[in-house]
């Protein structure tokens, strides 16, 4: 059985070394954070601390302590630089570190006490030579590796180097990560979509019109019948897509601070689009790659649609030209679509 520390090993005395031996100890950390989890948490771990994180949530206290072990897992990495969601600026590490890891510690923490799948995110980008105002303002197709892990009911690691997208599962009995899906192939045809319908009122037109051709199922533009799921936690809902396709959406709409989607592009969307193309997918801001989006700082939010890549194409094609759909049909609830 191929183990993550074998697959790791490959990489030594290659440009991806020190990438490797940070996600080695990534994955040393995501393990005592899914014992911690498992053990009820750190103490306190459901409840908000009172302390706004970068982007207004109130970190909870698990929020804090899965940072902590994170902050640890760089320091003993040849980093240079640490951006987390939890953190306003990015972090100094080691002088003359030869990586930069952007990370979301525990992404969906607002489900913990409802005991859905939360996880970790990060992106590992070329950190050599370069300062706290630049080092993450790198394109995501700079990223030397990226992933994220799974806290369910098993601890999973989905990562990827740029050849492909492997999935480990992690064995408690011994302490390794060991292969689950030697290379991710995410399904092109989708039959599922994932977005939070109960914002559909603030939507603009194109994502309105894409959705209610969903939802119009075998008789309508699409040909075929859709489900829809929202676990509200990016890396459940990012997992389900890569096994067995289907799209997944966090538009801009008419919210205040709302009009770039809420995903945070360095170390949220990139590393998922990073994954998802290295499985055969794909991801946009509803046009353009993710990955070839320039972000003006660590904590930049950006619209997100990613997974099967037919459909993230279609939905690309709605978004260019909403009238493109063709056909006559209404929205979900009070904001009809107009005939065409």
């Amino acid at each position: 059985m191929t183990t993550l520390r074998s697959a790791l090993a490959t990489h030594a005395g290659t440009p991806l070394a020190d990438a490797a031996s940070c996600v080695g100890e990534l994955a040393a950390a995501a393990a005592a954070l899914f014992a911690m989890i498992g053990n009820g948490g750190a103490e306190g771990g459901a409840d908000a601390t009172g302390i706004g994180n970068s982007g207004g949530d109130l970190q909870k206290a698990l929020d804090v302590a899965a940072d902590r072990l994170f902050v640890d897992a760089a320091r003993r990495s040849p980093v240079s630089f640490y951006g987390s969601e939890e953190q306003d600026d990015a972090v100094p590490m080691a002088a003359g570190g030869t990586l930069a890891l952007a990370i979301d510690p525990l992404d969906g923490s607002s489900n913990i006490e409802t005991n859905v799948s939360i996880g970790t995110i990060f992106s590992i980008l070329p950190g050599e030579g370069r300062n706290a105002d630049d080092i993450f303002r790198q394109p995501g197709r700079a990223q030397l590796a990226a992933g994220f892990f799974v806290y369910g009911p098993q601890l999973l690691l989905v990562v990827s180097f740029g050849a492909g997208t492997t999935t480990y599962a992690y064995r408690p009995a011994s302490g390794e990560y060991e292969v689950l899906i030697e290379r991710m192939a995410i399904p092109e045809a989708a039959k599922e979509f994932a977005i939070n319908a109960s914002n559909q009122r603030h939507w603009g037109e194109p994502v309105r019109r894409y959705i209610a051709g969903c939802l119009a199922g075998k008789e309508g533009p699409r040909g075929r019948d859709f489900n829809m799921r929202w676990v509200a936690s990016a890396v459940a809902d990012a997992y389900r897509i890569f096994l067995r396709g289907g799209i997944y959406l966090y538009p801009g709409d008419t919210r205040k601070g709302y009009d770039k989607g809420r995903i945070r592009l360095t170390y949220e969307a990139s590393p998922i689009a990073f994954l998802a193309e290295n499985a055969g997918g794909a991801a946009t801001d509803g046009l353009t790659p993710i990955l070839d989006i320039v972000p003006e700082g660590l904590h930049q939010r950006t619209p997100v649609v990613f997974g099967s890549r037919e459909e993230v194409v279609e939905f690309g094609r709605v978004f260019a030209d909403p009238d493109s759909i063709g056909e006559n049909f209404g929205a979900l609830g009070e904001r009809p679509i107009a005939p065409l």
